[in-house]
């Protein structure tokens, strides 16, 4: 394998310091006096380049290392001083196999951006789901950056996975940081892996001490861990990792539930603020993104691309349809596609339960004392507390006992006996109303635990149930007295039982959803707060969900019922409601507000999709706010959500029919997926990796080149390539009906297996034998059987090889490094005269290949592009022979330099009619950034920073890099081929 780096003096050029070095994933360079394998290589501000290597000499083989341009010297190997060499592999396994693994180390250029995996990984073929991944791919936006705001349950998590996936195969996602609320991080983590082969290794508060134990004092622990998923909430409290997030650059950052990043000031903004300037690519996502303020959510947009809203108060969707996509459940394009894989949910069941004679007390208290109707005032100074009063009373009596006592303390510390001795009076009447109240007291209590016999919850049942409140106190009196009334006793009742809220730690948190989504778990009742409420997958082994008090949010009841009516439910979600319900006159119970929100949120999702644009406050905090404010003034459940627009002033209605645009869909037609057909360039629609077939009709699958025609058939060439011996070496085990490969990875394959997450390498053993195959339906059956009876962890025992997987990688690699240093195999095949293959690239600034070429180049000038179709007319294939005939390479040597020559020649000549796309696309780029105009200085600082940026993407003025692969023999014994035809102005791949 030879390279070189056509030097800027040579055409007196002065260097630019930003791109001086190109060093092309898969090259081979020297440094130090031995040869390593580039992996990936970023410039810096102050180093030079960042050059990721692999270690190819014997000294060093397999050993990983970075080296910085200003620091060591590396030199490119010229490919006029190749050495070429024969090939005594049977069939030219050797070669073959050499080519194959240079294509697939080589990053796409810039100019594909068409999907290349998407059809090869462990997930359903969705087009929805792929639609993110081509608009951050489009070119519609500097970098690959957007907002997913799909609704609840679409599968965000897969299409940022789609995401990650397409942005490594293009070199642009070595560096990954996930971050996500702290509940989710296993389910993440799981997913990522699972359905994708790419590891992230898990920073939670006891990975954290894990690492600190393992990394020398004082080191980056994200220069350490190349991929990571982190909790938002550590990294925003954690100031010794904040200073460590400044001094690092990433190439890819997701931060999940980005709702949560708005309110300027709070250590989530901040920590947002920290990380987007320090990463190319930006995925943000959030079933609710905007909290009904248009500043807020243009700062939000402001993250992804600084100059994408001129006027934060007066903007439109289309403004920001380059940075965003948002579709429901009865979107076109999801209903249709979805059919048959995600069961419609059932309509929200109010159980009435009439108040008991302890409960009616209260309730008649509460109408004759705290929230009177006759006109008299509240005994309470505070016009929302008898409200906050009245939601504890409607969750159990243990939390409004809670409350009582937490008002209490709160007046008894005021030094003012005349103006609080009215509201400690009735405070403590409620106290004594409440104090001998137990379960055999609480109606909710008695429905409940009849509803959930009626579901089938009990010691003899598998069925599973989520059960919501709002306050902690319903949930721990809930988990002492619940399993007992279903029957469970001894053991069973303690582990039949899980609680999860807000005061638990990450690793309970996470430790409780692994639990109840694994089959074989004897958990069968799961009672959270609305912590669960968002991003947390509960509908695996769950499509029971009950809320034992109802949150008076529209928002929140769909984020609740998400969890379970989502993508992959395999039953009809059913939804229960408990609704108290009085006699007494004037007794405000849950037929007031609960029963009718649960109405309107049903009705807003079969009409609209979601529920969220109802009210037009996009906040669950505020739709709550504001429906109190609206009862003290006398209104009616309806007559709230339906009249806020009416009240406001033509500026702001103007502004909620603003944020309209924003909660239906956007960029809905699967034919205009919002400028990605317009922009996208390349190659048609094709195969994609590991030679599966796109779907019949579609465009967006990218064509890579490939000389094997699945990964399977690669990987068992390789196998055999570099362990003949494997059965041996390996304990190889090949179960050839199903697909199933069983081995004990080697040492340099565990050090590889060190990104795995830490609970699948325990759990499932990987250090002694790994399980893989390239077989989908066996690879679902293993992840399915991970959740089913019997199973004590989530992990499946067999994953799915995919062109990431750590193994397909390591075999790569091993393949790169079977040739020496400046070597090219000679191959006999069916051409007319030498033919020379060469790797042609040219890259910008920033390092990245811009254009990537493919050549076959005869010593007299003749350039075909087409490498891969070269090789197969010249039938280099599985079932050439190799006769093992001696061939002199002197010749051939001398006309190596001609060769390149001539392909640099035909690279130049088109570089202009390559380049016209990106130049165009940044050229748009750069006018809209002339008309964003800002008068600050940082709004000029940050159209500079900008403005340099779409530069930089541009291809750079210096020659391209060219390296010399192979050279095709002609057989002289074979009747004469074809001679190799000129190439056209070709299309830029």
């Amino acid at each position: 394998m030879t390279a070189v780096q056509t030097s800027p003096e040579q055409n007196g050029d002065v260097p630019d310091a930003a791109g001086q070095e190109q060093f092309p994933a898969g090259a081979q360079v020297l440094v130090r006096d031995e040869v390593w394998l580039v992996r990936n290589a970023v410039p810096t501000r102050d180093d030079g380049s960042r050059v990721e290597v692999v270690g190819v000499s014997d000294f060093v083989r397999d050993q990983e290392a970075v080296f910085f341009t200003r620091l060591d010297t590396i030199e490119l190997i010229d490919p006029r001083d190749t050495r070429l060499i024969a090939d005594d592999s049977p069939n030219y396994r050797r070669s073959r196999l050499f080519l194959e693994a240079v294509l697939r180390r080589t990053a796409l250029p810039q100019s594909e951006r068409r999907l290349a995996l998407a059809d090869s990984f462990l997930l359903d073929s969705l087009p929805y789901q792929r639609r993110p991944a081509e608009l951050a791919l489009s070119g519609a936006n500097l970098r690959p950056r957007l907002l997913i705001a799909d609704v609840v349950g679409l599968g965000k998590t897969l299409e940022i996975g789609l995401t990650l996936a397409e942005l490594i195969r293009r070199g642009r996602g070595e560096r990954i940081l996930v971050v996500t609320p702290q509940h989710v991080l296993e389910q993440f983590q799981h997913e990522l892996w699972t359905r994708f082969s790419i590891p992230l290794v898990r920073l939670d508060s006891v990975g954290i001490e894990r690492i600190q134990r393992e990394i020398p004092a004082g080191r980056n622990p994200f220069t350490y861990f190349k991929r990571v998923i982190v909790s938002i909430d550590t990294l925003k409290n954690t100031d010794q990792y904040r200073h460590h997030l400044e001094q690092i650059r990433w190439d890819a950052v997701v931060i999940d539930e980005s709702h949560n990043l708005i309110n300027r000031g709070s250590l989530r903004n901040q920590l947002a603020q920290t990380l987007a300037p320090r990463t190319d690519a930006l995925i943000l996502a959030s079933a609710t993104p905007h909290n009904g303020d248009a500043r807020s959510f243009a700062e939000l947009i402001g993250l992804l691309d600084p100059a994408a809203i001129r006027d934060p108060e007066n903007y439109r969707a289309e403004d920001i349809e380059h940075l965003f996509i948002r579709r429901t459940k009865i979107s076109t394009e999801v209903r249709e596609q979805m059919k048959g894989q995600w069961a419609d949910r059932g309509p929200s069941q109010a159980v009435h339960c009439p108040a008991t004679p302890a409960e009616e007390k209260v309730f008649e208290e509460l109408a004759a004392v705290w929230l009177p109707e006759d006109g008299r005032p509240s005994v309470s100074s505070v016009p929302l507390f008898p409200y906050t009063l009245l939601k504890s009373f409607l969750s159990s009596h243990a939390a409004f006992r809670a409350t009582v006592t937490a008002r209490t303390k709160t007046l008894e510390k005021k030094d003012d006996p005349q103006g609080t001795a009215a509201e400690l009076a009735a405070l403590r009447r409620l106290t004594e109303l409440t104090a001998d109240l137990t379960e055999a007291d609480s109606a909710k209590f008695g429905a409940l635990v009849e509803q959930l016999k009626e579901i089938g919850v009990g010691p003899a049942s598998d069925t599973r149930v989520v059960v919501f409140s709002e306050r902690v106190q319903t949930l721990e009196w809930l988990a002492g007295v619940l399993p007992a009334a279903l029957g469970f006793r001894g053991r069973a009742a303690k582990e039949s039982l899980r609680v999860m809220h807000g005061g638990l730690s990450d690793e309970q948190q996470m430790r409780v959803v692994e639990e109840f989504g694994l089959a074989g778990a004897p958990v069968r009742i799961l009672l959270t707060g609305d912590v669960a409420s968002e991003g947390v997958n509960l509908h695996r082994q769950c499509h029971q969900l009950v809320h034992y008090d109802v949150p008076w949010s529209l928002i929140r009841i769909e984020q609740r019922n998400g969890r379970i009516d989502r993508y992959g439910q395999a039953h009809p979600p059913q939804f229960h409601a408990l609704i108290l319900t009085s006699g007494t006159e004037g007794a405000k119970d849950d037929t007031l507000v609960s029963e009718r929100l649960l109405e309107r949120e049903d009705q807003a999702h079969r009409s609209l999709g979601t529920a969220e644009a109802v009210t037009g406050l996009y906040r669950a905090e505020a739709e709550e706010k504001s429906l109190i404010q609206d009862l003290l003034r006398g209104r009616t459940v309806d007559e709230s959500l339906d009249g806020h627009r009416s009240d406001e002033d033509a500026g702001t209605a103007a502004m909620d029919d603003f944020l309209a645009d924003f909660f239906g869909a956007v960029g809905e037609d699967p034919d205009a997926p919002a400028g990605a057909q317009a922009e996208a360039a390349g190659s048609p629609a094709g195969t994609p990796g590991g030679g599966t077939p796109t779907d019949a009709g579609t465009a967006t699958g990218a064509v890579l080149p490939r000389l094997f025609d699945s990964t399977a058939h690669f990987l068992d060439e390789a196998l055999r390539e570099v362990y003949p011996d494997a059965r041996e070496r390996l304990d190889l085990d090949r179960d050839e009906q199903s697909g199933l490969l069983s081995f004990r990875p080697p040492a340099d394959l565990l050090h590889r297996l060190k990104a795995l997450p830490v609970d699948y390498l325990r759990e499932q053993r990987l250090r002694e034998r790994l399980l893989v195959t390239f077989n989908r339906r066996l690879a679902q059956h293993s992840l399915q059987r991970a959740r089913e009876a019997g199973s004590t962890s989530s992990w499946p025992e067999i994953s799915l090889l995919t062109d990431l997987h750590p193994v397909v990688e390591w075999l790569t690699d091993k393949v790169l490094v079977r040739l020496g240093r400046q070597e090219a195999p000679m191959i006999t095949a069916n051409v007319a005269e030498p033919v020379f293959l060469v790797q042609g690239v040219y890259s910008n600034t920033l390092g990245r290949p811009t254009v990537v070429k493919w050549m076959g180049v005869t010593r007299h000038g003749a350039v075909d592009d087409d490498m891969v179709s070269l090789l197969r007319r010249s039938g280099v294939g599985p079932t050439m022979a190799n006769e093992l005939r001696y061939r002199d390479p002197a010749p051939l040597a001398e006309a190596v330099p001609d060769a390149l020559a001539a392909a640099e020649a035909f690279m130049e000549r088109h570089r202009d009619a390559w380049d016209r796309p990106l130049r165009e696309s940044i050229e748009r780029h750069k006018l809209r950034l002339g008309d964003w105009e800002q008068p600050t200085l940082a709004g000029e600082q940050t159209k500079r920073r900008l403005t340099d940026l779409a530069d930089d993407l541009l291809t750079t003025g210096q020659r391209p890099m060219l390296r010399v692969l192979a050279v095709l023999l002609p057989d002289p014994d074979a009747p004469p081929a074809a001679p190799v035809s000129p190439s056209a102005a070709p299309a830029a791949r």
